[in-house]
């Protein structure tokens, strides 16, 4: 069906209760976050209790006592929140020090709000092998501006990480994941409405948008995927927005643009990617405004992120430049044991999946882990993509040639469809390639969250197409439902396994999980 004037309020009535329904899920996940101990993945007291043959398939121990209740969920954002808790309360980036830090086994005498505190172990530390100090592993920036909330809110409100954690927690995440997550629904609706053709598409995009990916997710978890994603978004919304009603991009577009474009790379770093696709186009064509507008914004995150890892560690480059060296492979280290597993005597989990990388990229598209398989609404936007690329020749030509016009802007629906082609693959190969894990006990494929709107957008033209057909509708809403099922599945925490995986696991098709004493 066709959109029309009579049926625009109609869709504006919808975006408008599907908004609503999407981020009041999102409070509502984070307001009762609670990590739950799961039976299903720890070890049975006796044998007898489920039989002998699983017996070594759950990997952790039963507790002994009953553990408090917490709002942190994984290693992932428990190194987080301990630097944030440390900054304010301690004023230093060091979450915890080892006093014998030159032994080369233990038992090591470690302290520390990593240590001390049941609530704050982490996985993602890292150790100043000159020190024997923790540092998390993750970027500081988000961490510092964090921290800045909480400490208003200490301040304010009295309110601290140790008697009033769940408050806390709330107000940071709603400020980080929610708010943006509600800009985003509503800038989306106005571009759904300016590039889509049809009331299907139009509308099968904002729910996709609203319900329909990881961003829902990982709103109740304290994590840079989201708000790098959304980054990524408001970029590429203000560029869009120059083509008809500024006449080619404006200053304060190319400001914009470039900061969130920056702010993405910073936040998620394989986003730089998209970084370079905006700024070699902008560059190439329009050389004086992007130099004078468009890079000194970029380059503000950027300083901002060196200028946070010097604070924080005492250098310029992230601790993820380090991997495999001596900040990560400290005696003891959980990253330590890769060595352990290219030598044959440790046996891979999740994070260091020891398979061939026709598997592995096969898992991380198709398998388990599988951006199409678990939310199979991209097959629909890699079939946009397809549609734009063939739409797009004469735009290229046009951009190689220097003859766009300068009253518009060189940002359309044709080329964001060729950047997404073109950064998809960069990134997806560069994961396949370098990568030996899936980002951990994860939902869903975690470290491409970022790339999401650029996949929305591609999404409208082909759910266009697919909206003029009984077959194509329905083919869309199962794409969107099986979206929707992997999307909630993991209802009570992010940092699970898949839907699929479990499945696979459960069939024995595969398994990562490790015996006890390994």
């Amino acid at each position: 069906m066709s959109a029309t004037s009579d049926s625009a309020a109609i869709r504006r009535t919808y975006y408008l209760l599907l908004t609503t329904v999407a981020v009041s899920i999102c409070v509502a996940k984070i307001v009762g976050a609670e990590n739950v101990i799961e039976p299903s993945r720890y070890a049975p007291p006796t044998t007898e209790s489920f039989g002998a043959e699983r017996a070594d398939k759950p990997l952790r121990k039963w507790p002994a006592t009953r553990p408090e209740p917490t709002p942190f969920f994984s290693s992932n954002d428990k190194s987080r929140w301990a630097t944030v808790r440390s900054l304010v309360d301690n004023g230093t980036f060091v979450i915890g020090k080892r006093s014998n830090f030159k032994a080369k086994q233990g038992p090591f005498d470690d302290s520390g709000i990593v240590f001390d505190d049941e609530d704050y172990r982490t996985l993602d530390k890292v150790m100043n092998p000159e020190t024997g100090e923790f540092f998390s592993s993750k970027p500081p920036l988000l961490t510092m501006a964090v921290a800045a909330e909480y400490w208003l809110l200490k301040k304010c409100l009295g309110w601290n990480l140790v008697q009033n954690r769940w408050p806390v927690m709330a107000v940071v995440l709603i400020t980080f994941n929610v708010l943006p997550f509600l800009l985003f629904l509503l800038l989306f609706a106005r571009l759904v409405e300016r590039i889509g053709t049809t009331d299907f598409g139009k509308m099968f995009a904002f729910t996709v948008a609203a319900v329909g990916t990881f961003l829902t997710t990982f709103s109740m978890t304290l994590n840079n995927h989201g708000p790098a994603a959304y980054c990524v978004f408001f970029a590429l919304y203000a560029l869009f927005q120059t083509s008809e009603e500024t006449g080619g991009e404006s200053p304060f577009a190319l400001q914009f643009a470039g900061f969130f474009a920056g702010l993405a790379a910073v936040l998620d770093l394989p986003a730089a990617a998209f970084s370079a696709a905006l700024l070699l186009p902008l560059l190439y064509l329009r050389p004086g405004r992007t130099l004078l507008f468009f890079l000194p914004a970029l380059l503000l995150p950027v300083l901002a992120l060196l200028a946070s890892n010097y604070a924080a560690l005492g250098r310029w480059l992230p601790a993820y430049s380090d991997f495999g060296g001596p900040w990560y492979n400290y005696a003891g280290s959980h990253w330590a044991k890769l060595d352990l597993v290219k030598a044959g005597t440790w046996q891979a989990g999740i994070d260091f999946a020891q398979e061939s990388k026709l598997i592995y990229g096969f898992h991380l598209m198709f398998g388990h882990h599988g951006w199409f398989s678990l939310t199979p609404v991209w097959l629909i936007a890699l079939c946009g993509i397809i549609m734009l690329k063939r739409r797009s020749k004469s735009q290229l030509m046009a951009v190689l040639k220097r003859t766009l016009p300068r009253d518009r802007s060189i940002f359309n629906l044709q080329l964001v469809g060729m950047l997404t082609a073109v950064v998809s693959f960069v990134v997806i190969a560069f994961y396949i390639y370098k990568s030996n894990n899936y980002g951990g006990n994860t939902s869903g494929p975690r470290w491409l969250f970022w790339l999401i709107p650029l996949w929305l957008v591609c999404l409208v033209p082909a759910a266009d197409r697919l909206g003029n057909r009984r077959v194509g509708r329905a083919i869309a809403t199962i794409c969107l439902g099986v979206s929707v099922l992997s999307v909630f599945y993991p209802a009570w925490n992010p940092w699970r396994s898949p839907w699929i995986m479990q499945l696979g696991e459960r069939a024995e098709w595969f398994s990562y999980e490790v015996p006890p004493g390994k």
